[in-house]
């Protein structure tokens, strides 16, 4: 009998397959394989070789990084080549009291915060977060007051786990049992054995340069359900542990972003006297510094699988602008998005530099403790010659209008829809595929994921437009470019729409408002007055210039003494224009953001498929096209 090759998992066609090969034997040529009990064997037969099949295909994909799904076998592979995912984090926040100590009996001179529970939040967002220091913090106490000034605290669980080494057990692992760990709150202390008083310290590090056979070093691993695994040396890469030696490794584990923006805290920790006498009275109110920030979740899988390579391709050296985005979150854990790019591709060109732009996982905008501190930790990796330099951060929002038509028969609540409709979009603004560097709209998508929001929507008219806000310096002469990275499109109405500001010389709110030239690839920028929305005063003509190809916008020294809008109390200028592709793209140090709060959703009843105007002719039509006012 020939042999069968099973090309699909489909178990129909495997069963048909079966049978063929039966068949193919002369004793069952006119076998009735549906209506006898040889049907349930071959439906066995069927069902195995499915499994079988299925398991072998979902096995080969595990075994390779790029079509690996579960997050067990992704970090495997992540690790033989030497990448790390980073943890959990904890939102810290920065906080100051003092501990009155005239009233106690004893006049200590230091007062001590033991490490563990420091504060409970009051109720945010319904729940209570408990607040935690790593290490003890010691004050000297003057004039009868101990200051704790700019104590950070971290949310979360302060946690210690002791082990003992036994030499003869060769498959002694050192696992610390929680999930949810925040690595950078662990420290790792070994004592000769379980008698001893002092310890000592030991460092983590992510790879064995410099590291001597007596370094207290020890490097650190993911394992099954996001835990992790203490590595020690041997004697030839770092310090090799001996029988019964102690290892404690303290911790915190927490609840990652959740707890971002706590801004109100009880005193619940433990304070004691140079003399370990524990001290309860006198301890002032909390004042809060800075309120929680910086927590956030463990590395995706989607973000192992990118970078994973990444450093392994880079091997520890800054020479691509992708070496340089992998080292950068190396160094800088809290990158939630990176951008590199060589200063040759700007116009006019800067060589010799790599401009990066991070986004923080809390926040928008790095302070420049932390821009220095990055670029000192990068400069260990760059090629000479080549000088790093970290640039704000520079947002590039999406806004829609959107016309949503709908079966009333199928959702007769119009605001509902609206609602639902909204929350979809809410939801696509908030994946990775648009808040990242190098992101991009896809037109089609957005528009696939308006119809699939609901069954009963019918069709959706969606029209683009990109915006930058503009941070003016008040009350100064200053010129300004605003870069889009997204050719734009010329109508025959306004094309440049801007939010009122206030200048110097001219009284009420002015605008800025484009003319092209006749080659429709450049044009001027005016200053003017709207009469109305169809109607506008010139002010002055030639402010500043436009380049419609390339996406970008230059005024001329101008003096600008107030805006109309604000953001976070700064004053700025919104500036917005028409793509000329609705496929919108966040060129190199612009981060993509759909701006749901800025943006028109309209839900229209679609009489046709309703059955209420089968004709057609009460149907409401809307524009595909951007509005002609003058402003925004």
């Amino acid at each position: 009998m020939p042999l069968t090759k099973f090309s699909n998992l489909d178990f129909d066609q495997i069963k048909t397959q079966i049978k063929d090969y039966l068949r193919s034997n002369s004793n069952f040529t006119d076998f009735d394989f549906e209506g006898s009990n040889f049907s349930v064997l071959i439906d066995t037969l069927a069902y195995n070789t499915y499994i079988t099949s299925y398991n072998a295909n979902m096995v080969a994909n595990e075994v390779f990084i790029d079509s690996a799904t579960l997050r067990e076998n992704v970090v495997s592979l992540a690790r033989n080549i030497g990448y790390l995912p980073s943890s959990k984090k904890s939102a810290k926040a920065t906080v100051s009291f003092f501990v009155d100590t005239s009233t106690l009996t004893t006049n200590p001179t230091t007062m001590t915060l033991r490490a563990g529970l420091v504060a409970v939040s009051d109720s945010f967002g319904g729940s209570n977060y408990t607040f935690c220091i790593p290490e003890d913090v010691t004050v000297p106490v003057t004039n009868d007051t101990a200051f704790f000034n700019d104590i950070e605290i971290y949310e979360g669980t302060f946690l210690s786990k002791s082990f003992t080494v036994d030499t003869s057990n060769i498959d002694q692992r050192f696992i610390i049992p929680n999930a949810n760990t925040d690595t950078s709150t662990l420290v790792v202390q070994i004592k000769e054995s379980e008698f001893d008083i002092t310890s000592v310290k030991y460092e983590l590090v992510q790879s064995i340069i410099d590291v001597t056979g007596t370094s207290k070093i020890f490097l650190l691993q993911e394992v099954a359900d996001e835990k992790y695994e203490l590595l020690f040396g041997d004697g030839v890469f770092g310090n090799r542990l001996e029988d019964g030696n102690v290892i404690t490794a303290t911790y915190v584990i927490t609840n990652g972003a959740d707890a971002n923006g706590v801004r109100n805290f009880t005193f619940s920790g433990r304070l004691v006297d140079n003399d370990d006498r524990v001290v309860t009275t006198g301890v002032s109110a909390i004042t809060v510094v800075n309120s929680s920030t910086g927590g956030g979740d463990i590395e995706t899988v989607d973000s192992v699988r990118k970078y994973a390579p990444l450093k392994y391709a880079a091997q520890n050296r800054a020479v691509t602008s992708q070496d340089y985005e992998v080292l950068t979150k190396q160094v800088f854990p809290e990158t939630e998005s990176v951008s590199a790019f060589g200063g040759e591709e700007l116009n006019p060109p800067q060589f010799g530099r790599v401009f990066i732009a991070i986004k923080p996982k809390n926040g928008s905008y790095l302070s420049n403790f932390v821009k220095s501190d990055i670029i000192g930790k990068l400069k260990r990796h760059t090629v000479a010659g080549i000088v790093p330099q970290i640039i704000d951060l520079k947002y590039l929002y999406v806004e829609i209008d959107s016309n949503v038509y709908y079966n009333t028969n199928q959702f007769p609540s119009a605001s509902s829809l609206k609602t639902k409709v909204t929350e979809c979009l809410e939801a696509y603004s908030n994946t990775t595929e648009l808040n990242s560097y190098g992101a991009r709209l896809k037109y089609s998508k957005l528009l696939r994921v308006i119809d699939d929001c609901d069954s009963a929507i019918t069709s959706n008219i969606t029209n683009i437009r990109i915006r930058r806000d503009l941070r003016p310096v008040l009350n100064s002469f200053a010129d300004y470019e605003l870069c889009f990275g997204n050719r734009f499109h010329i109508g025959e109405g306004v094309n440049i729409k801007t939010s009122g500001f206030y200048v110097e010389g001219y009284s009420g709110e002015v605008f800025l408002s484009d003319i092209p030239d006749s080659n429709m690839e450049t044009g001027t920028i005016n200053l003017i007055r709207a009469i109305s929305q169809s109607e506008i005063q010139v002010l002055r003509r030639n402010v500043g210039t436009i380049d419609y190809v390339r996406g970008e916008i230059n005024l001329s020294p101008i003096k600008i003494v107030g805006t109309s809008k604000f953001e976070a109390e700064f004053p700025i200028i919104e500036i917005q224009a028409i793509p000329y592709s609705n496929d919108v793209i966040g060129l190199q140090d612009l981060f993509l953001q759909l701006d749901i709060s800025k943006s028109n959703v309209n839900v229209i009843s679609d009489t046709i498929s309703s059955g209420a105007d089968v004709s057609g002719s009460r149907y409401t039509v809307s524009s595909s096209f951007s509005n002609g006012k003058i402003t925004r």
